[in-house]
């Protein structure tokens, strides 16, 4: 069985390296950077697409390379790449598998600010703070931020990828606020961070305790910082389709559609 994975995620490279270890499946597997198709080749993957797919060029790597299955384990925020997938798969009248990365439960607290996009939490920062603003929600979307917020009031910590650096850079934020690291970071060492860079407002999304979100709210409520949360977008596209919260039994589904 030839299954496409859409591996941007941690959880991504973990399903691969599972099903690496199982015969009569061939992995493809999908990134948009050289440092994901670095990991998920080391996972065991036998053919890595190291681009991003939209929906036409998807189809035709379904169809070119007889694609049975396809497994989206993208980032709960990555809606467009999931909303390609889904017609990709459709069109070609293939199997569409869904790993969402379960959420977590934000706390009710008068510190904490739910919003609803990266637009909407740039506005909400400003109303909130005339100091440092902590974003912890990746390059691609630092750019929502710096067309209300002046560059210099921004501290950021990214991938330490060139990608993101340079992204940083573009957007005018100096280099002594980028903080170059990858991981997930503990309650302990955030607090660190925000008290060494003096932040006053720490904005972040909703990306589970995998993407170590619950460590920076935690640190955040300690130091009587405000947080602004931008919660993931519903997918109405993703209603009927089959979709996973629990990486094992994702694989255990995968391993019995390979036996039928």
């Amino acid at each position: 069985m030839k299954i496409l994975v859409m591996a941007g995620t941690t959880e991504g490279v973990e399903i691969i390296r599972k099903l690496g270890k199982i015969g009569d499946i061939y992995l493809i597997a999908s990134t948009v950077t050289r440092q994901g198709a670095d990991l998920v080749t080391s996972a065991g993957a036998d053919e890595v697409i190291d681009h991003a797919l939209d929906e036409r060029a998807m189809e035709g790597v379904i169809r070119g390379r007889r694609i049975e299955v396809l497994v989206d384990a993208t980032h709960p925020f990555a809606a467009d790449a999931t909303k390609n997938a889904i017609k990709a798969a459709d069109a070609c009248r293939i199997k569409y598998i869904r790993f969402e990365r379960p959420s977590i439960d934000i706390p009710e607290n008068d510190l904490i600010y739910q919003v609803n996009s990266f637009e909407e939490a740039a506005s909400e920062a400003l109303k909130l703070t005339e100091g440092r603003i902590f974003h912890l929600a990746g390059a691609m979307t630092l750019q929502r931020l710096t067309e209300k917020i002046d560059p210099h009031r921004i501290v950021v910590r990214v991938l330490p990828s060139v990608y993101s650096i340079k992204k940083c850079r573009e957007l005018g934020i100096p280099a002594a606020n980028i903080i170059a690291m990858q991981g997930t970071f503990s309650k302990a060492f955030n607090l660190i961070l925000m008290e060494e860079y003096d932040i006053s407002l720490v904005l972040t999304k909703e990306s589970g305790e995998t993407g170590g979100t619950p460590s920076k709210i935690e640190a955040a409520m300690e130091l009587g910082i405000p947080v602004v949360i931008v919660i993931r977008p519903h997918l109405a596209e993703l209603e009927n389709k089959r979709v996973f919260e629990n990486l094992n039994k994702l694989v255990r589904y995968l391993v019995r559609l390979c036996h039928l």
